[in-house]
């Protein structure tokens, strides 16, 4: 999703909506990344916000060729959702 956007000095992937951004935070080592945390701020709560998001960032980790450890509760149970995504998860 190419409004999704790597914010690699905050090591985090934005989308703003609406005037408000959300984020995805990550730690990246080597070519492993490591999904801490998604923030989604309350005003775009039950928007699909979080989604579009995990989404959007998950495809730009495919297209980097990243490997990835979703530490993020809400990341992993997305991942579960979307099999066609596991294969990005470090085994």
């Amino acid at each position: 999703m190419s409004d999704v956007i790597n914010n690699k000095a905050h090591h985090r992937y934005e989308l703003e909506v609406d005037g408000h951004l959300a984020t995805e935070h990550y730690k990246l080592d080597g070519n492993v990344i490591t999904f801490e945390h998604t923030d989604v701020p309350k005003e775009l709560g039950g928007k699909g916000v979080g989604s579009r998001l995990v989404q959007g960032a998950l495809d730009q980790v495919r297209a980097s060729g990243l490997k990835l450890i979703p530490q993020c509760p809400f990341v992993k149970a997305w991942i579960e959702k979307h099999p066609d995504y596991q294969g990005l998860v470090k085994t």
